[in-house]
C-alpha cells in the first residue's frame, strides 16, 4: 500500500515537474518573440525618421529662382518669375541692354510656364554674359552660366543658356522680355550700347529670329517643371 503510494506521489511529481518546465520555456519563447519584436519595431521606427528627415532636407535644399534672386539682390518685387518684368514697371528701369547685378527675365512657355529669373554676373561682349541662377535644371543654385544672346537684332530676346552637361555647348532658345536694372525706373544707364558694341568688334554668333512660342525648340532642353 506504501509503495503504491510512494509511485502515484513519484508520478504526480514527474507531471508538475513537466508542467512547470514546459510553462519556463513558453515563458522565455515569448519574452524572446516581444525582444525581437520590440527590436524590429525601434529599428523600422529609426529607418522611417531617417528617411522622413532626409526628404525634408532634401525639400530645403530646393531654392526656386525667385527667391534666389531676393536675397541675392536688392529687388523687391514678388510673385512668379513671369510677372517680374510687368511689376517692375514704375519701380525699376528696365531695357534690353545687359548690366552687372541686373535680372534676366525669362517668359514663360509652355514647359516653363511661371518663366523664370536669374542675376547678371558679369557681361563679356554685346552677345554673351555670365549669370548666376537657381533651379534651372537643377534644385541647386549655379554660379557663372554662359548665356548668349542670338535675336537678330542684337536686342536679348532670344537667349541660349549654357548645358548644365556641358558648359562650351549651348541649349535651346528661350524667349527673354529683358532685363530689370538695380535702379529707379527714370535713373540713367550706366551701360552705353555703344560701349558693348566696341567690345564687340571681333565676335561672331549665330543669330536667329525668335521662333513662335508655341514652337518646341523652347521645350527641348528647359527644365522639366514650373520655374519660379
Amino acid at each position: 500500500m506504501m509503495h503504491q503510494r510512494g509511485k502515484s506521489l513519484f508520478f504526480s511529481f514527474l507531471v508538475l515537474s513537466t508542467l512547470v518546465s514546459w510553462s519556463s520555456a513558453q515563458a522565455v519563447t515569448k519574452s524572446r518573440s516581444h525582444s525581437h519584436s520590440t527590436r524590429t519595431h525601434h529599428v523600422t521606427r529609426h529607418i522611417t525618421h531617417h528617411v522622413r528627415h532626409t526628404r525634408r532636407t532634401r525639400h530645403r535644399r530646393v531654392i526656386q529662382c525667385v527667391a534666389f534672386v531676393q536675397q541675392s539682390t536688392s529687388f523687391k518685387i514678388h510673385g512668379n518669375a513671369r510677372d517680374w518684368w510687368n511689376r517692375a514697371k514704375g519701380l525699376y528701369a528696365r531695357g534690353n541692354l545687359p548690366e552687372e547685378g541686373a535680372v534676366l527675365s525669362f517668359r514663360g512657355t509652355r514647359h516653363m510656364p511661371l518663366g523664370h529669373v536669374a542675376v547678371v554676373r558679369s557681361i563679356i561682349n554685346s552677345r554673351t554674359i555670365y549669370i548666376d541662377q537657381s533651379h534651372w535644371g537643377t534644385n541647386g543654385i549655379s554660379r557663372n552660366v554662359r548665356v548668349v544672346d542670338v535675336s537678330a537684332n542684337n536686342d536679348w530676346s532670344a537667349v541660349r543658356v549654357a548645358l548644365r552637361s556641358n558648359g562650351n555647348r549651348l541649349g535651346s532658345i528661350y524667349p527673354t522680355h529683358g532685363f530689370i536694372y538695380a535702379r529707379p525706373e527714370k535713373a540713367p544707364s550706366v551701360v552705353k550700347h555703344s560701349t558693348l558694341i566696341a567690345a564687340n568688334e571681333n565676335f561672331s554668333n549665330e543669330t536667329a529670329s525668335l521662333p513662335d512660342s508655341n514652337t518646341s525648340v523652347f521645350e527641348t532642353d528647359a527644365p522639366n517643371r514650373g520655374l519660379r
